[in-house]
């Protein structure tokens, strides 16, 4: 007796829908190419990003002639 296991399921990120997780399914985790640009577009205009320290800049007291 063989047990069958139900396939891996996701939500879409971008749309919640139930995404299956299969080689077949070309834009996981997202359920279509439309909610991918979407969380690309989201990306690209900086609505989303990974929380870290900020980035250092000139203005921040660094300087490579800190006497070293």
């Amino acid at each position: 007796m063989s047990k069958e296991t139900a396939p891996l399921t996701v939500k879409c990120p971008t749309c919640k829908t139930q995404v299956i997780w299969t080689p077949n399914s070309v834009y996981r985790p997202f359920c279509s190419k439309q909610c991918q640009l979407i969380d690309l577009g989201e990306w690209a205009d900086e609505e989303k990003r990974i929380a870290g320290a900020p980035d250092l800049s000139d203005s921040d007291g660094w300087s490579e002639d800190m006497g070293h």
